[in-house]
């Protein structure tokens, strides 16, 4: 069963995923488009909300760190 943070949290991921997936699809950039469709597909089938958050926070900050 999912709750509504789990929810939330994955609302928010998905959003960001978005900004990085048409970011990424504009400027031809692999590493953001990877990281996009990840941030929306992972809530899909992570319920743990610590989990959620610590993948979702780490698939985000992937496309600062690595500048291809």
């Amino acid at each position: 069963m999912i709750d509504a943070t789990t929810l939330m949290w994955g609302i928010i991921f998905g959003s960001i995923g978005l900004g990085f997936f048409v970011y990424g699809k504009k400027r031809s950039a692999v590493v953001p488009l990877v990281c996009g469709l990840g941030l929306m597909l992972f809530p899909y089938f992570i319920s743990n909300t610590l989990l959620l958050v610590f993948s979702g926070v780490v698939l985000a900050v992937i496309p600062f760190v690595i500048k291809v």
